[in-house]
């Protein structure tokens, strides 16, 4: 009896029991998006309609509580801060002049031709310049498509990321100035708040947050849980600091990402985690809610909101596409990209949504308003993660982009990574993701344990099997190919060698405490053994900082000691580190005459950028220290090696003596390549 009640409850009330509630959204998450795949279409599109059918308007299975509302606004946040984690600084200032162009360009044409139309309706000068303002502003329900798509770093997704900022500041803007002004309280003592308090905040967001960051990862980074909670309370600590000065909390949240960005290389665990959480579960909660807002049969019950509601979805959509093509001609990107543009500055949700009732509470607009911004909504929704999927697929991936992945494959296939020492394992471990994963190759992490007899003592397999473990779930964290090796050998040097043949890896990774001493240098150390055995490239780390925290790559390449395949491989790994890390590249090159350099026949189309280029001359050691910066991570190539001296030379080791606080990263080639 109390199922055939239940069941018969389903569509006369929304369902209160949670249980039941959580597995219908679950349900929805799974189901919507492959049956919308299935037919072509973009899986976000099935979330919003699906909210649309279970919701209040609907077939009122659920209620948009304050459960779905708690939940829809963090997904909203969290698809603003994984679009600032998208963004670096150094992107948006790359980009900087076309993404101001964009980002007025999106914000004007709405305010003009939405205020003109609502004008030429009957709106009042004030509501029209409000609902104008909710057309300017945009939510980025695509990004996602994208972030699928593999395009977050195109010069066009980073413009219209940045254009967002700028709108979305700009629309928020005029909604206070409006509420002011519809209430007599636009003073002189509100400008001289909120303009000094908006400057404060964006400074105090983009070089507090890095600074406490690296902190934070420099003192607990070897608590990967830790990591991911200090990374979600800094998105909703700054996001609610938007809220107290009068900002939108999306703002602080795409800001806390930009922040964070040079913090959580792209292909870290730590990334994994927040995509795999936010994509998977907070953002489809926030489409949810979305579809739940809107109700299908207003046009029926009230048919003059048909015209307020054609007139709104006409302006914003022919506002948004004017903006974006004009500004992609200007620039000369090509069709799919201003498409992709379009539709990624199309869409309009929970923001517009949240202006339009505040207009409402002050009864600046009607209830024919808000049911035109809902269709409004629900219209821009559907055709913004079609148009983006449509187009995205038609774009070609950044130049350079594709020849770095696949030189890296050469490195990258198969990287063999000792793990011995719990405190450096962190370290040596991301190195060797990055590469592997940007390469589509497998992790080889290795222990061994040196035994001259056959007594094996049992801590020693429990410590290897713990160090092994931990790598093979931090590697399955970051969604790369790990197969690990458990070995007992002669000594640790010859098990490393061996092993390294018998799995045929393509590199392997070391760890250096930055100096060797005497002996190590007449008789050989085990790193000495490995370098001089190795029949593939070997790369020796000094890692006194977490690499996350590397503000620069610099490669210093000498060109007495560099061949162009070890510069050309030195390059490769250098932009990979580069755009992983979200560092900016440098290059030093050292030469013997200041007036000719054999490394300028050497080739650098790798690298699609400009890269700044600093040729000195002199003590290589020294020059190469006085440019360094703390926070720097140093690339170095080998020479060859001499009876007395370290086994990497002895620049390497002087440089880590002078700058005991920079990371360094020596590069050495097999001789006989």
């Amino acid at each position: 009896m109390n199922l055939l009640a239940q069941a018969n409850g389903l569509f006369s009330g929304p369902i209160q029991d949670p249980v039941q509630v959580f597995l219908i959204i679950v349900a929805i998450m799974l189901v919507a998006p492959l049956a919308f795949e299935r037919l072509k279409m973009p899986g976000l599109i099935g979330l919003i309609l699906a909210g649309v059918l279970v919701g209040p308007h609907g077939l009122n299975i659920l209620a948009r509580d304050a459960t779905i509302v708690l939940l829809g606004t963090v997904g909203l946040l969290f698809l603003m801060f994984l679009g600032g984690l998208e963004t670096s600084l150094g992107d948006l200032r790359g980009s900087a002049g076309k993404t101001a162009t964009f980002g007025l360009a999106t914000f004007l044409l709405p305010m003009i031709l939405g205020t003109g139309a609502m004008l030429a309706i009957g709106y009042s000068p004030l509501a029209a310049i409000l609902v104008a303002s909710c057309f300017a502003s945009h939510t980025l329900v695509s990004l996602p498509i994208l972030s699928r798509l593999g395009l977050m770093r195109s010069q066009s997704v980073t413009v219209t990321l940045g254009a967002t900022l700028i709108t979305n500041i700009l629309a928020l803007l005029v909604l206070a100035v409006v509420v002011r002004a519809t209430s007599g309280e636009l003073t002189l003592g509100f400008w001289l708040f909120l303009i000094p308090a908006l400057i404060i905040y964006t400074a105090a967001t983009l070089l507090g947050v890095p600074y406490l960051g690296r902190w934070f990862f420099r003192k607990f980074g070897h608590d990967e849980n830790a990591e991911f909670v200090f990374v979600l309370a800094t998105l909703f600590v700054v996001s609610v600091a938007a809220d107290l000065i009068q900002i939108e909390p999306i703002v602080g949240a795409f800001l806390a990402g930009i922040a964070l960005t040079p913090l959580i290389p792209q292909l870290s665990p730590l990334m994994n985690r927040l995509q795999f959480i936010g994509n998977t579960l907070f953002v489809p909660f926030f489409l949810i809610s979305v579809g739940m807002l809107v109700d299908p049969l207003v046009l029926i019950r009230q048919p003059q909101s048909i015209m307020v509601a054609l007139v709104m979805i006409a302006a914003e959509l022919l506002s948004k596409f004017l903006a974006a093509y004009g500004v992609g001609k200007l620039f000369k990107f090509s069709f799919p990209n201003i498409m992709v543009m379009f539709g990624m500055s199309a869409a309009q949700a929970a923001s517009t949504l949240a202006a339009i009732t505040v207009a409402f509470d002050i009864e600046l607009v009607d209830e024919l308003t808000v049911n035109g911004t809902i269709a409004m909504i629900l219209v821009s929704c559907i055709l913004s993660p079609w148009i983006t999927s449509r187009w995205g697929q038609q774009m070609q991936p950044e130049a350079g982009t594709s020849a770095t992945g696949e030189a890296m494959g050469l490195l990258g296939d198969r990287v063999l990574v000792p793990v011995a020492n719990p405190s450096t394992e962190n370290n040596l471990l991301q190195l060797a993701l990055i590469l592997a994963k940007r390469g589509e190759g497998t992790v080889l992490p290795i222990h061994v344990i040196a035994s001259v007899d056959e007594q094996i003592r049992q801590p020693a397999l429990i410590q290897q099997q713990q160090l092994l473990e931990t790598a093979e779930t931090v590697a399955h964290a970051a969604v790369v190919q790990v197969e690990t090796i458990g070995r007992v050998d002669d000594s640790i040097d010859k098990g490393i060698i061996r092993a390294a043949a018998e799995k045929r890896a393509s590199l392997i990774i070391c760890g250096w405490k930055g100096y060797s001493t005497y002996r190590e240098n007449f008789f050989g150390g085990v790193l000495d053994n490995i370098v001089r055995l190795a029949t593939v490239p070997v790369l020796i780390t000094r890692f006194p900082e977490p690499l996350q925290n590397a503000q620069r790559i610099v490669l210093a390449a000498t060109e007495l000691e560099t061949s162009p395949y070890e510069f050309e491989q030195a390059i490769v790994l250098a932009k990979t580190l580069s755009d992983e890390l979200k560092a900016p590249l440098h290059l030093i090159q050292f030469v013997a005459d200041p007036n000719r350099s054999r490394l300028d026949e050497l080739n650098l189309d790798l690298i699609e950028e400009p890269v700044p280029v600093h040729r000195v001359h002199g003590n290589f050691s020294g020059k190469v220290s006085r440019f360094l910066d703390p926070g720097d991570l140093l690339l170095l190539t080998t020479g060859t090696r001499r009876i007395g001296q370290p086994v990497l030379g002895k620049a390497p080791e002087a440089v880590a003596r002078r700058c005991p606080q920079n990371s360094i990263i020596t590069l050495h080639f097999p001789r006989l390549l």
